[in-house]
Protein backbone atom coordinates (compact mmCIF):
# COMPACT_ATOMS: atom_id res chain seq x y z
CA UNK A 1 0.00 0.00 0.00
CA UNK A 2 1.57 2.93 -0.99
CA UNK A 3 0.75 6.42 1.55
CA UNK A 4 0.87 9.38 0.28
CA UNK A 5 -0.81 13.42 1.24
CA UNK A 6 -3.00 15.65 -1.34
CA UNK A 7 -1.23 19.00 -0.76
CA UNK A 8 -3.30 22.25 -1.58
CA UNK A 9 -7.35 21.04 -1.81
CA UNK A 10 -9.18 24.04 -2.82
CA UNK A 11 -10.26 22.70 -6.80
CA UNK A 12 -11.62 19.98 -8.24
CA UNK A 13 -8.73 17.87 -8.78
CA UNK A 14 -8.27 16.65 -4.68
CA UNK A 15 -12.07 15.69 -4.79
CA UNK A 16 -11.42 13.93 -8.21
CA UNK A 17 -8.76 12.23 -6.99
CA UNK A 18 -10.43 10.73 -3.51
CA UNK A 19 -13.81 9.99 -5.69
CA UNK A 20 -11.75 6.95 -7.52
CA UNK A 21 -9.37 6.16 -4.78
CA UNK A 22 -12.87 5.96 -2.61
CA UNK A 23 -14.58 3.69 -5.33
CA UNK A 24 -11.73 1.36 -5.24
CA UNK A 25 -9.89 2.03 -8.50
CA UNK A 26 -6.92 2.66 -6.98
CA UNK A 27 -6.36 -0.33 -4.10
CA UNK A 28 -2.45 0.15 -4.25
CA UNK A 29 -2.95 4.25 -2.61
CA UNK A 30 -3.93 5.23 0.54
CA UNK A 31 -4.55 8.85 1.16
CA UNK A 32 -3.14 9.52 4.70
CA UNK A 33 -3.87 13.02 5.30
CA UNK A 34 -4.86 16.22 3.22
CA UNK A 35 -3.96 20.09 3.30
CA UNK A 36 -5.02 23.18 2.79
CA UNK A 37 -4.80 26.70 3.21
CA UNK A 38 -8.25 27.48 3.10
CA UNK A 39 -9.73 25.50 6.06
CA UNK A 40 -13.24 25.14 4.41
CA UNK A 41 -12.11 23.30 2.04
CA UNK A 42 -9.98 20.73 3.52
CA UNK A 43 -12.79 20.12 5.80
CA UNK A 44 -15.53 19.15 3.38
CA UNK A 45 -12.79 16.21 1.76
CA UNK A 46 -12.48 15.20 5.22
CA UNK A 47 -16.26 15.39 6.15
CA UNK A 48 -16.64 13.58 2.42
CA UNK A 49 -13.97 10.78 2.71
CA UNK A 50 -12.80 10.67 6.77
CA UNK A 51 -9.11 11.80 5.26
CA UNK A 52 -6.94 13.29 8.17
CA UNK A 53 -6.93 16.99 7.86
CA UNK A 54 -3.09 17.99 8.53
CA UNK A 55 -2.67 20.89 10.10
CA UNK A 56 0.72 22.05 8.19
CA UNK A 57 1.60 20.73 4.67
CA UNK A 58 5.24 19.66 5.65
CA UNK A 59 4.04 17.50 8.84
CA UNK A 60 4.21 14.44 6.67
CA UNK A 61 8.12 14.24 6.07
CA UNK A 62 9.83 10.78 5.88
CA UNK A 63 6.29 9.41 6.41
CA UNK A 64 4.96 9.44 2.40
CA UNK A 65 5.38 7.41 -0.84
CA UNK A 66 4.67 10.04 -3.03
CA UNK A 67 2.33 13.45 -2.72
CA UNK A 68 0.28 15.03 -5.20
CA UNK A 69 0.50 18.77 -4.98
CA UNK A 70 -3.49 20.43 -6.15
CA UNK A 71 -3.10 23.95 -5.15
CA UNK A 72 -5.22 26.53 -6.81
CA UNK A 73 -2.60 28.91 -6.72
CA UNK A 74 0.82 27.96 -8.37
CA UNK A 75 2.84 30.11 -6.25
CA UNK A 76 2.48 27.25 -3.37
CA UNK A 77 2.88 24.25 -5.69
CA UNK A 78 7.02 24.48 -4.86
CA UNK A 79 6.60 25.54 -1.60
CA UNK A 80 4.54 22.46 -0.76
CA UNK A 81 6.71 20.32 -2.27
CA UNK A 82 10.41 21.52 -1.26
CA UNK A 83 9.52 20.08 2.55
CA UNK A 84 9.49 16.29 0.60
CA UNK A 85 12.41 16.91 -2.08
CA UNK A 86 14.64 15.39 0.46
CA UNK A 87 12.76 11.82 0.88
CA UNK A 88 13.13 11.46 -2.91
CA UNK A 89 9.38 10.81 -3.61
CA UNK A 90 6.98 10.86 -6.50
CA UNK A 91 5.22 13.97 -7.10
CA UNK A 92 2.38 15.03 -9.27
CA UNK A 93 2.17 18.81 -9.93
CA UNK A 94 -0.70 20.53 -10.51
CA UNK A 95 -0.90 23.41 -13.61
CA UNK A 96 0.60 25.83 -13.79
CA UNK A 97 3.15 24.11 -12.40
CA UNK A 98 4.67 27.52 -10.74
CA UNK A 99 3.95 31.02 -12.20
CA UNK A 100 7.90 31.93 -12.01
CA UNK A 101 10.60 30.93 -14.33
CA UNK A 102 13.11 31.51 -11.85
CA UNK A 103 11.06 29.16 -9.53
CA UNK A 104 10.20 26.48 -12.03
CA UNK A 105 14.26 26.29 -12.76
CA UNK A 106 14.88 25.85 -9.18
CA UNK A 107 12.46 23.50 -8.71
CA UNK A 108 13.53 21.30 -12.22
CA UNK A 109 17.66 21.23 -10.88
CA UNK A 110 16.53 20.03 -7.66
CA UNK A 111 14.64 17.31 -8.86
CA UNK A 112 17.09 15.98 -11.33
CA UNK A 113 19.41 16.35 -8.50
CA UNK A 114 17.28 14.49 -6.02
CA UNK A 115 16.16 11.94 -8.89
CA UNK A 116 12.40 13.71 -7.77
CA UNK A 117 9.70 11.70 -10.56
CA UNK A 118 7.52 13.77 -11.67
CA UNK A 119 3.84 13.89 -13.00
CA UNK A 120 1.13 16.40 -13.72
CA UNK A 121 0.35 19.65 -15.23
CA UNK A 122 -3.25 19.75 -17.52
CA UNK A 123 -5.85 17.09 -17.63
CA UNK A 124 -6.44 18.21 -21.32
CA UNK A 125 -3.50 17.53 -22.74
CA UNK A 126 -4.12 13.82 -22.23
CA UNK A 127 -7.93 14.16 -23.31
CA UNK A 128 -8.84 11.82 -26.02
CA UNK A 129 -8.93 14.89 -28.75
CA UNK A 130 -5.77 16.38 -28.15
CA UNK A 131 -4.11 13.08 -28.42
CA UNK A 132 -5.75 12.20 -31.44
CA UNK A 133 -4.96 15.22 -33.04
CA UNK A 134 -1.55 15.12 -31.70
CA UNK A 135 -1.12 12.27 -33.73
CA UNK A 136 -2.80 13.46 -36.80
CA UNK A 137 0.22 16.21 -36.65
CA UNK A 138 2.99 13.27 -36.19
CA UNK A 139 1.61 11.22 -39.04
CA UNK A 140 1.09 14.33 -41.26
CA UNK A 141 -2.67 12.62 -41.88
CA UNK A 142 -3.44 16.24 -42.81
CA UNK A 143 -0.28 16.71 -44.70
CA UNK A 144 2.84 19.04 -43.93
CA UNK A 145 1.19 21.37 -40.87
CA UNK A 146 1.12 25.01 -42.18
CA UNK A 147 -0.80 26.12 -38.90
CA UNK A 148 -3.83 25.75 -35.97
CA UNK A 149 -5.64 27.12 -33.90
CA UNK A 150 -7.40 26.90 -30.24
CA UNK A 151 -9.55 28.23 -27.86
CA UNK A 152 -9.84 27.63 -24.44
CA UNK A 153 -11.38 29.32 -21.17
CA UNK A 154 -9.71 32.02 -19.11
CA UNK A 155 -10.09 33.96 -16.35
CA UNK A 156 -8.09 36.93 -16.00
CA UNK A 157 -9.29 38.39 -12.46
CA UNK A 158 -8.82 34.87 -10.67
CA UNK A 159 -7.46 35.11 -7.21
CA UNK A 160 -5.39 32.54 -7.70
CA UNK A 161 -2.88 33.93 -9.98
CA UNK A 162 -5.25 36.12 -12.51
CA UNK A 163 -3.93 34.82 -15.78
CA UNK A 164 -1.29 31.85 -14.83
CA UNK A 165 -4.52 30.00 -12.85
CA UNK A 166 -6.28 28.73 -16.18
CA UNK A 167 -3.36 29.13 -18.70
CA UNK A 168 -1.37 26.20 -18.69
CA UNK A 169 -4.54 24.22 -20.22
CA UNK A 170 -4.20 26.10 -23.77
CA UNK A 171 -0.42 26.06 -23.56
CA UNK A 172 -0.45 22.50 -22.83
CA UNK A 173 -3.08 22.00 -25.27
CA UNK A 174 -0.73 23.33 -27.14
CA UNK A 175 2.91 21.83 -26.94
CA UNK A 176 1.45 18.71 -26.86
CA UNK A 177 -0.74 19.17 -30.37
CA UNK A 178 2.21 20.92 -32.21
CA UNK A 179 4.94 20.43 -30.09
CA UNK A 180 7.05 22.29 -27.44
CA UNK A 181 9.12 24.19 -30.05
CA UNK A 182 7.74 27.54 -29.49
CA UNK A 183 10.41 30.13 -30.47
CA UNK A 184 8.13 33.41 -30.27
CA UNK A 185 5.01 35.19 -28.69
CA UNK A 186 2.99 37.90 -29.65
CA UNK A 187 -0.06 38.15 -27.36
CA UNK A 188 -3.02 41.29 -27.61
CA UNK A 189 -4.98 41.36 -23.99
CA UNK A 190 -9.02 42.48 -24.68
CA UNK A 191 -11.89 43.87 -22.53
CA UNK A 192 -13.04 39.41 -22.61
CA UNK A 193 -10.30 38.19 -24.36
CA UNK A 194 -6.59 37.34 -24.63
CA UNK A 195 -5.20 35.93 -28.33
CA UNK A 196 -1.93 35.01 -28.70
CA UNK A 197 0.44 33.80 -32.21
CA UNK A 198 2.98 31.52 -31.04
CA UNK A 199 5.78 30.78 -33.65
CA UNK A 200 6.73 27.64 -34.50
CA UNK A 201 9.98 27.14 -37.61
CA UNK A 202 7.64 26.55 -39.97
CA UNK A 203 4.29 27.91 -39.29
CA UNK A 204 2.08 29.86 -36.69
CA UNK A 205 -0.70 29.05 -34.06
CA UNK A 206 -3.11 31.48 -33.43
CA UNK A 207 -4.65 30.85 -29.82
CA UNK A 208 -7.46 32.97 -28.00
CA UNK A 209 -8.76 32.63 -24.43
CA UNK A 210 -11.52 33.80 -23.75
CA UNK A 211 -13.58 34.97 -20.47
CA UNK A 212 -16.20 32.84 -18.91
CA UNK A 213 -16.48 30.20 -21.93
CA UNK A 214 -16.69 26.23 -20.85
CA UNK A 215 -15.38 25.13 -24.10
CA UNK A 216 -11.73 23.65 -25.52
CA UNK A 217 -11.57 23.84 -29.40
CA UNK A 218 -8.56 22.62 -31.47
CA UNK A 219 -7.93 22.48 -35.14
CA UNK A 220 -5.21 21.99 -37.27
CA UNK A 221 -4.54 23.08 -40.48
CA UNK A 222 -2.21 20.63 -42.92
CA UNK A 223 -1.43 21.25 -46.53
CA UNK A 224 -3.96 18.72 -47.90
CA UNK A 225 -7.44 18.77 -45.46
CA UNK A 226 -7.65 20.07 -42.08
CA UNK A 227 -9.30 19.13 -38.70
CA UNK A 228 -10.96 20.37 -35.80
CA UNK A 229 -12.12 19.09 -32.22
CA UNK A 230 -14.05 20.52 -29.48
CA UNK A 231 -12.89 18.76 -26.13
CA UNK A 232 -14.85 16.31 -24.18
CA UNK A 233 -14.53 15.67 -20.53
CA UNK A 234 -15.82 12.74 -19.01
CA UNK A 235 -16.43 11.53 -15.16
CA UNK A 236 -12.66 9.50 -16.28
CA UNK A 237 -10.82 12.29 -17.46
CA UNK A 238 -8.90 12.36 -13.96
CA UNK A 239 -8.33 8.97 -14.14
CA UNK A 240 -4.82 9.52 -16.30
CA UNK A 241 -3.29 11.81 -13.71
CA UNK A 242 -3.71 8.81 -11.25
CA UNK A 243 -2.45 6.50 -13.54
CA UNK A 244 0.56 8.39 -14.10
CA UNK A 245 1.12 8.64 -10.15
CA UNK A 246 0.79 5.11 -10.11
CA UNK A 247 3.15 4.37 -12.47
CA UNK A 248 5.45 6.43 -10.33
CA UNK A 249 5.22 5.27 -7.09
CA UNK A 250 5.55 1.61 -8.88
CA UNK A 251 8.96 2.58 -9.74
CA UNK A 252 8.29 3.84 -13.63
CA UNK A 253 10.28 6.61 -15.28
CA UNK A 254 8.54 9.75 -15.90
CA UNK A 255 6.88 10.19 -19.35
CA UNK A 256 8.65 13.71 -19.78
CA UNK A 257 11.97 15.11 -19.35
CA UNK A 258 11.98 18.21 -16.82
CA UNK A 259 12.44 20.70 -19.38
CA UNK A 260 9.36 19.62 -21.34
CA UNK A 261 7.52 20.10 -17.83
CA UNK A 262 8.50 23.39 -16.91
CA UNK A 263 8.13 24.24 -21.11
CA UNK A 264 4.82 25.93 -20.48
CA UNK A 265 5.54 28.02 -17.31
CA UNK A 266 8.19 29.86 -20.22
CA UNK A 267 5.64 29.80 -22.85
CA UNK A 268 3.11 31.34 -20.39
CA UNK A 269 5.79 34.05 -19.36
CA UNK A 270 6.54 35.56 -22.79
CA UNK A 271 2.83 35.72 -23.03
CA UNK A 272 2.52 37.79 -19.83
CA UNK A 273 5.50 39.67 -21.05
CA UNK A 274 4.08 40.76 -24.95
CA UNK A 275 0.49 41.40 -23.48
CA UNK A 276 2.77 44.10 -21.41
CA UNK A 277 5.12 45.64 -23.83
CA UNK A 278 2.36 45.17 -27.65
CA UNK A 279 5.73 43.06 -29.29
CA UNK A 280 6.87 39.76 -29.95
CA UNK A 281 8.62 38.14 -26.92
CA UNK A 282 11.26 35.54 -27.09
CA UNK A 283 10.15 32.42 -25.52
CA UNK A 284 13.37 32.26 -22.76
CA UNK A 285 15.90 29.51 -23.25
CA UNK A 286 15.45 26.73 -19.66
CA UNK A 287 18.74 26.06 -18.58
CA UNK A 288 18.47 23.31 -15.92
Amino acid sequence: MYKIAILGCENSHANNFLNLISEGHYPEIEVVGIYSNESEAVKKLHDQFGVKIMENYDELRGQLDGVMITARHGDNHYKYAKPYLDDGIPMFIDKPITCSEDEATEFMRVAREKNIRLCGGSTCAALQETLELAQAVREKSCGEIRGGSLACPIHTSSPYGGFYFYAQHLVEIMTTVFGNDVRKIYADKRENSVTFMASYDNFNVNATYVEGIGYYTVSIYGAKSSRSEVLTFTPQSFKHEMNDMLDLLNGKEMKKRYEEFINPVFIINAIMRSMESGKWENVNEINI
